[in-house]
């Protein structure tokens, strides 16, 4: 099996817009975007897992494989993500059509996806299919690289979002920070 850093820059260097990211999210992301959840968080669902690091960071604090989904759209991501992580579901699809295949209930979202740089209805798509999804008190855990929340602050209101702006991680390229959305 190939190294999931060979992986992702050769996906970088065919398709940099679709990837995103200069470098794979570090293992301090990973923990940090995953914080909070074990055993018993029940279902969690994963937009953008790329090579997977925030897949092995949620089965490390122990949430069992069958309560995990994925949603990635490369065309060798989705193999990969499935050939390494056989027991977890992985829908070659796009995030804004989780809603359609998963049952709602779902305690996190946990999204690598870079929203800002998608234009504003498949963002819209992406957040509204995440919040339909969700349990009362579920939470969409999203980084971003920028100063500014992940979403804009026009789509924060007007979706009803509360926003906790988490910490910022300094151990990774480029340094990002973490956000967690609720529903108000």
């Amino acid at each position: 099996m190939e190294s999931d850093l060979a992986l992702f820059r050769r996906r970088l260097l065919r398709n940099p817009r679709q990837v995103s990211a200069i470098a794979p999210s570090s293992r301090t992301l990973a923990r940090a975007m995953t914080l909070g959840l074990g055993p018993q968080s029940g279902r969690v669902v994963e937009f953008g897992p790329g090579t997977g690091r925030f897949t092995e960071a949620m089965l490390a604090r122990g949430v069992p494989p069958q309560n995990l989904t994925l949603f990635e759209l490369d065309d060798e991501f989705v193999p990969y993500l499935r050939q390494k992580f056989p027991e977890v579901t992985v829908h070659q699809a796009g995030a804004e059509t989780a809603h359609e295949r998963v049952e709602t209930g779902v305690h996190t979202v946990i999204s690598g996806l870079p929203l800002l740089s998608f234009p504003r209805t498949l963002q819209e798509g992406i957040l509204t299919s995440a919040f339909r999804l969700l349990r009362r008190g579920g939470m969409l855990v999203q980084f971003t690289y920028g100063p500014r929340p992940p979403v804009p602050e026009s789509m924060i209101a007007e979706l009803g979002l509360k926003v906790d702006r988490g910490f910022k991680v300094w151990a990774n390229l480029p340094p990002a920070r973490v956000y967690r959305f609720r529903r108000t």
